[in-house]
């Protein structure tokens, strides 16, 4: 199995082992504990600038969701393509909006949902390129 490199990097973890859930990378306030994703250094709630770094996720609820539609590029420019999108709300608070791992159909508001990763390219290293999603948990 190649290395994975995250698409870009202090969003989310990438575990050595591919077995172990990613997390997202977010920030708590000290002053008021609301927690933020992505990052802040400023709480959005009570001003505070007393925040730390915090592991958030794994899992979460759907909140929303849609599919995407798109025509194609190149040989498949008559063809339309999608991916779905949704926001799904973590444990610890914060609403995280991400791609969704699935088809159409494949959602409904209040499902359990899991942060996965998924590879989207290689690198000239030949690392495997990462990215997040959220998928139902099977």
């Amino acid at each position: 199995m190649a290395e994975r490199v995250p698409y870009e990097a202090g969003y989310f973890t990438v575990p050595a082992d591919p077995a172990e859930a990613p997390r997202l990378l977010g920030t708590r306030c000290r002053a008021c504990g609301e927690h933020f994703y992505p990052r802040r250094v400023t709480c959005a709630r009570c001003l505070a600038d007393d925040v730390e770094p915090v592991l958030l996720g794994p899992r979460g609820t759907l909140y929303t969701h849609t599919f995407l539609h798109a025509v194609g590029f190149g040989e498949h420019k008559s063809k339309l393509q999608g991916y779905a999108a949704g926001q799904v709300d973590l444990a610890e608070g914060p609403r995280v909006q991400a791609v969704l791992a699935g088809r159409p159909g494949a959602f409904r508001i209040g499902m359990p949902m899991e942060l996965v990763l998924e590879t989207v390219a290689q690198d000239k290293d030949g690392r495997d390129v990462v990215m997040y999603r959220f998928r139902p948990v099977a």
